[in-house]
Parts: structure tokens; sequence; C-alpha cells
């Protein structure tokens, strides 16, 4: 397969500027394109992935990406699907925040000897006078042109500033100065981006002549089978910086994504090949319950953003309920499986009669009676079938932990001082 039948394969492409134009550049020659990262945050999160994947295919067929980070658009505010306006960042931060950015990029593309560049568009941005800007720009934009791009016509009822108005033609200098300076011929974005690479497609046009070869694609925005927004948990976001998301987090997530979703998912969120895609799909099919396409999809994509180890640490996390091996675990590890479970803390030894009613596994000492002696009860995943039974020092778990079960699901966590 050629790169952009692959990319189809795959599911990522809605639309081109000039397919025909852009596959025949690609069949004579290794180009740059760019994507833009807007640095609203210090860490990017699951669903720029997308198009961080498609600029990973760019670079194994030979072409080099140019990865930019909106230091200077993140000043101003991108008001591409929003129906209010974005609090702006202040400079210190939009700094903070690019600096964060760039170190994620350079774990997923290779910046190595000039294969991929990585820039920040504060660095040319800053040195535009307001009356370059106009007059060697806005001169380019009528307003009946910026009125017609969706992206300013939805908030046209709202209300839009000249700040936000305005961030279609910074944006549109981004893409002329990469072509000109680094010759970047293809921006690619997400759909929304449409009316923004246009813009900047027209300026280069206008500034560098008709038959200037630039192109456009955009990508597929990602919604599950149910039509809700995809790449949020029920805590938010799901981060690359493990700081804020525990890569057990996200192989959760995937784990537990729809059937409906989950082929979708293996072709975008993963390298592995058509064939093997092709097998996949074929035991899926055939066992639809057995969740192993959810294994795969959570294990590739943990492998991808954190690592193999990160990976197998994740694996061994969710067999942790199945099996009962909670002595295994770290006590960070206890702490991310059983997050929201009941917890309390004791400095001394304490009857489990107690502490199954405190931990509101048993409503009363005689409920706490039956549930133990019917078997229903375990520590650290062993049964206890005694009521004098005291949890101390020798239950502990990485010298912080106790495990309370009661029944099959659920738990409450003993917390050692």
């Amino acid at each position: 397969m050629t790169l952009l039948e692959e990319l189809k394969y795959r599911g990522f492409i809605k639309d081109f500027t000039d397919e025909k134009g852009l596959t025949d550049l690609l069949s004579k020659e290794k180009i740059r394109f760019y994507c833009g990262f807007d640095p609203t945050a210090d860490s990017l999160h699951v669903g720029h992935l997308i198009p961080i994947l498609i600029m990973k295919h760019f670079q194994k067929h030979g072409h080099k990406p140019v990865a930019v980070v909106g230091g200077g658009t993140g000043l101003i505010g991108d008001p591409s699907g929003r129906k209010n306006e974005r609090e702006l960042l202040t400079l210190q931060k939009s700094i903070e925040n690019s600096q964060g950015i760039h170190r994620q990029l350079q774990r997923f593309l290779d910046f190595s000897e000039g294969n991929a560049i990585l820039l920040n568009n504060y660095d040319w941005l800053k040195d535009i006078s307001v009356v370059t800007f106009l007059r060697d720009y806005g001169k380019n934009f009528t307003i009946n042109y910026m009125l017609s791009k969706d992206v300013v016509a939805s908030r046209l009822e709202q209300g839009i500033s000249f700040t936000e108005f305005s961030y279609m033609i910074i944006q549109s200098i981004d893409f002329l100065h990469l072509f000109k300076n680094y010759e970047t011929k293809l921006q690619i974005g997400g759909s929304e981006q449409w009316g923004n690479i246009t813009a900047g497609l027209d300026l280069i046009h206008k500034t560098e002549g008709s038959e200037a070869q630039a192109y456009g694609m955009t990508l597929q925005l990602l919604t599950k089978s149910d039509g809700t927004k995809f790449g949020k948990s029920a805590s938010g976001a799901l981060w690359l910086d493990e700081t804020k998301t525990h890569p057990y987090q996200i192989y959760q997530y995937f784990y537990n994504i729809a059937d409906a979703d989950v082929m979708k998912l293996i072709k975008i969120y993963t390298f592995l090949s058509k064939e093997e895609i092709t097998e996949i799909e074929k035991d899926f099919i055939a066992d639809p319950g057995s969740r192993k396409a959810q294994k795969i999809l959570a294990y590739e994509i943990v492998k991808l953003i954190h690592g193999c180890e990160a990976a197998d640490q994740a694996v061994r996390m969710s067999e942790v309920l199945f099996k009962q091996e909670f002595t295994s675990l770290k006590a960070n590890e206890l702490e991310m499986i059983l997050e929201g479970v009941n917890t309390i803390t004791i400095s001394e030894p304490k009857p489990i009669m107690e502490a199954l009613i405190e931990t509101k596994l048993a409503s009363s000492r005689r409920e706490a009676r039956e549930f133990i002696k019917n078997g229903a009860i375990s520590v650290n995943g062993i049964k206890v079938n005694d009521e004098s039974y005291m949890l101390d020092a020798k239950d502990t778990i990485d010298s912080v932990y106790t495990v309370l079960k009661r029944g099959k699901k659920l738990y409450a966590l003993v917390k050692h001082q």
C-alpha cells in the first residue's frame, strides 16, 4: 500500500484540498509536512495521538515531520470548535506548556539527523509588528472571506473578539513561514481546522504564486459508536504524562472499549500490519466476548506511549483482581486499581469485624459475622473464617495497605500508619 492508501485503510483521513496533486507529489519526492499543537496544557492527551501517529506513518515512508508548538498562537486562542472565548494564556504559561509538549513529541518522533524538526511559532510571530501584520498579511484577507469560514461563522451568534477572529490569519502566517523557510508543502490537522488550513493555502498562493505546491489534509473526528466524544474517561482527559494519567488508567480505558469500536481503534492506534489486523478481526468475530481484541489494543497503546515495561505492568495490574494476587503489587499500584473504594486508616491492630463496618462492607456486627461465617470475606485475597481475626502489620502489602473484599466485587482498603 502507498502511504495515503494505508492512512485511508486505517480510517485517518477526512478531506484533502487536492488529493490528486498530493498523491502525485508523494510519489515523486519525500516532503516536509507540518502539524501544530496548541499549548493549552503542559501535556498532550490521547486525542493528540492521532496526528502524532499520522506523522509517524509519514516518517516511516521517508517524509519529514515539522512539529510546531503554538507558543505564539496559543497566546491568541483558536476559536475552532468553541462556543465561548478561550481564557488567554500568559506568556510564561505558554512557554512552560510548550516545553512540556516538546519533551513529549520527542518520545514519538525521530528528530535525529534532521529526520524531523521541532519548532515554536512564537519564535517568528513575536517579531511581526502591528503595521507589518496589517500591511503584509491582513490585506490578503477580506472580511467576507473570513466570515464564510465555518470556524468564524459558528461563533457569530455568540460573538467573537477581534483577537480570536484574527487567529486564522496568524495560523496562515505559520504555513507561509514554513513553506518559505523550511520547504513545508503539507499541513495536517483536525477536521475543525479546515478553514484555517485553506486560509493558509490561499495566503501561500497569493504571495508565492498560484503554482506553489502546497496542500492540506484533515483528519476524521474520532467518536464512539454511541456518538459521544472519544478520549475522555470519567475522571477527565487521558494525558500522556504518566504523573497526570497512570498507564494503568489508559490500559483500562481501552480494555473496556465497546465491541463496536475496538477494531476501528486497532487500525488507528496501533502499527500492526493489515494481515495481523485481519487475523485479530477473524478471532474477534468468532468470539467477541473474549475481549482479546481489547487486550491487544490496550497493550499496544500503552506500549506506544510509555514503553513495554509500563504495558507489562498495566497487564499485571489488570489481572490482579481476577487472580487475587494483591501481594505482588506496590502501594501506589493498589491505590490505582482500587481507586475510589472506601478506605480507612489505622495506627494499631483492629478487629476485622470493626474494619468491615467502618469500610461499609458490612452494616452491623451481625451482618459482618454472617459474611465471615459464610466465607464471603477475604484479606489480601485469602478467605478469613475467624470473626476474632485482627488486622495488623502482618497483613500489610508494601508495608502500607490491607485489601478487604466481600463477595466477588466489593473492595475496601485499610491503610496502616
